[in-house]
């Protein structure tokens, strides 16, 4: 069999990478080791969160899947940090665990230049030639499947072991085999390879939990999709509930530590630093009284509740006695024991921009086998894979979003250029440029890059035009109307009448539907755009005297309109340090450079430079260790050429 493109693995990263191809017109195989699991949500049944709903945003805003699927399947919707800024709130769903996979199933079956194949890759098929370049893989049955670029997204499957206590098996989920050999061969063609470790919580029986002894978290009244294709949502949603850890239940993890894996030594692989085990959290957190858990539905039909904090690889017998001291799980049924998992990775620093290989020509690498923990991570470097794998295809060089773009440009810039030794995982505090990438705006930030990547239809591109002619409508309208004295009188008379017997000015002062503050009457004559910069007028009190404002525009559209003026004194601050960030990025280093010829650099700089192998002065100034007067050298070198 011999196709253009292979994808090794049907995760998230799989699943966006072989898409990709497919749809820029490439005869495309996904071999994975069992169909059925496409798509799984292997830990916590969620998409998106802070800065990851960013990141999914983006996913879609370039052409991929992953909003549309969550669109689809998801039980409850929220929006994080509504309370404070915009460049720190992110859209989160909660997923039916099962819809998730079937509905990522039927999408890539749909797709014409796609096959899905059910296999085990154990080795690759490389050329003869001068330079080492793939030219295919060898599957666990023998099988020898030809392809001009392969994008490997092994997940946490190679090598992978699970620990459960005292029990430990080969495995990269509970009950699925692992991936072995591939580890090996890889590290015999000169890969730089570790060991990371990753865990989730024990699943409960929904029937045995006391959720009157609870905090019950609802769903957001606005929902609003990941996909910015998507104008109605029409999903049932889902409580979630929370309760807590207690002293009982600390007693009784530290009672078990002995009998931990992650103690014992057993586990070699570094942990997230950011979601670490319950008994970990224990032993580095004891003076905490009590830590957070947060009791979330896996589907509609599925009666399996995660306990999201509880990640633990403790012994099954604990896992039934500390469960059980916590309020609301006194008689908890376990239905799946948490475990750890350790799994090989490779150290992304191995990696161009364009996420390829620098050892083996045309093999590209995503999601967690490049050492990020999460699906949105491992979804966004599958995307740029798929795309910059066809981009090889036509020997064009590979798209790259910079970090002032995207989220995404952030991520692959971070694995890139600064390696990992621990699980990555995105945050906001990760990107310099935040205030210009939230998630409302991704389609107006990545419009041209998916034109570019070939993955906008014409549909899309209608749609966004449409968009973008009806804010630039609304725009216009605000900057001409003005706020007239005739309005400001029906608007006291109104709120007089709503709020008769206590003094308007207080009454302004109300989060309730006062329209204006109380120095409201010296606003006589402003435009609307003007009044919108003010941090207590919303474009929905603006509405009430202009109803032409939301005519043809969803709830989204306005939000935008209204950030983008309140914030563009700030984003114009951005846009200067944008400006300067750029150009460095446009300061492009040759490949191939060679170093040792470059006079002025530290025997250590060399050495870095060599590994990273930075494609502009930017990235340069950004390898851990390289001195400002080592920048200062490569300009001139650069200058001199």
């Amino acid at each position: 069999m011999d196709y253009e493109a292979l994808v090794v693995g049907g995760g998230h990263a799989g699943i966006e990478a072989s898409l990709a191809l497919s749809r820029l017109g490439y005869s495309t195989i996904l071999v994975t080791q069992n169909l059925d699991t496409i798509g799984q949500l292997s830990c916590n049944p969620a998409i998106g969160g802070l800065a990851k709903g960013n990141m999914v945003r983006e996913i879609d805003a370039l052409g991929g899947e992953m909003g549309r699927i969550i669109d689809k399947t998801m039980i409850q919707f929220r929006v994080l940090n509504r309370s404070r800024g915009p460049a720190v709130q992110a859209p989160r769903a909660q997923a039916d665990k099962i819809a998730y996979r079937l509905r990522a199933r039927k999408v890539l079956e749909a797709e014409v230049k796609l096959h899905l194949y059910q296999d085990t890759v154990v080795d690759f098929i490389l050329g003869n030639g001068e330079s080492a370049t793939i030219e295919g893989v060898v599957t666990a049955r023998g099988g020898r499947i030809g392809a001009r670029v392969v994008v490997l997204t092994t997940g946490t499957f190679m090598n992978g072991k699970i620990f459960i206590g005292e029990w430990e098996g080969m495995g990269g989920r509970i009950g699925e085999s692992a991936v072995l050999g591939l580890g090996e061969r890889l590290r015999e063609m000169g890969f730089d390879a570790g060991r990371m470790k990753t865990g989730t919580p024990a699943r409960i029986h929904r029937r045995s939990i006391d959720v009157e002894r609870m905090e019950i978290q609802f769903a957001d009244k606005d929902v609003f999709g990941f996909s910015f294709g998507e104008d109605e949502l029409d999903r049932p949603m889902l409580p979630c509930y929370i309760t807590y850890t207690n002293r009982k239940t600390h007693e009784i993890i530290r009672g078990y530590l002995g009998r931990s894996p992650l103690f014992s030594g057993r586990i070699a692989g570094v942990g997230p630093r950011y979601c670490p085990s319950i008994e970990d959290k224990v032993v580095k957190f004891p003076d905490r009284e009590r830590h957070h858990v947060f009791v979330e539905p896996e589907g509609i039909d599925n009666q399996e509740i995660y306990l999201n904090g509880l990640s633990t690889s403790l012994p099954e017998d604990s896992q039934w006695e500390f469960i059980r001291s916590i309020s609301g799980l006194e008689s908890a049924q376990i239905i799946r024991p948490g475990y750890a998992v350790e799994y090989d990775y490779l150290n992304p620093l191995e990696l161009t921009v364009g996420l390829e290989s620098k050892r083996i020509r045309n093999l590209f690498i995503a999601g967690q086998t490049n050492g990020t923990s999460g699906y949105e991570e491992a979804a966004a470097q599958g995307l740029m894979a798929g795309i910059n794998a066809g981009r090889r295809l036509r020997k064009e060089e590979p798209l790259v979003l910079d970090r002032s773009e995207a989220y995404i440009g952030v991520l692959i810039d971070d694995l890139v250029t600064l390696g990992t030794r621990e699980p990555y995982r995105m945050f906001t505090s990760r990107a310099e440029y935040r205030i210009a990438l939230r998630h409302d705006n991704a389609d107006r930030r990545l419009f041209a890059r998916r034109k570019e990547a070939g993955l906008l239809g014409p549909e899309d591109a209608e749609r966004f035009e449409a968009k973008c002619s009806k804010i630039e409508e609304i725009r216009c309208l605000l900057r001409e109307r003005i706020l007239g004295r005739d309005e400001l009188r029906a608007e006291r008379n109104r709120e007089t009448a709503r709020n008769p017997g206590e003094i308007h000015e207080a009454a302004m002062m109300k989060d309730d539907d006062s329209a204006w503050r109380a120095d409201i009457a010296s606003r006589e004559g402003e435009n609307f755009e003007h009044l919108l910069r003010d941090p207590y007028v919303s474009i929905e009190q603006l509405i009430k005297f202009e109803p032409a404002l939301a005519r043809g525009a969803n709830t989204d559209w306005l939000r935008q309109i209204e950030l983008d003026i309140k914030y563009e004194g700030y984003l114009r601050r951005e846009e200067r340090h944008v400006q300067r960030f750029r150009k460095m990025e446009g300061s492009v280093i040759p490949n191939g450079m060679d170093w040792e010829a470059v006079p002025g650099l530290s025997s250590e700089s060399r050495e870095k430079l060599k590994v990273v192998r930075p494609a502009s002065v930017g990235q340069a100034s950004r390898i851990p260790g390289l001195r400002s007067s080592d920048i200062a050298v490569i300009l001139l070198t650069l200058g001199r050429n």
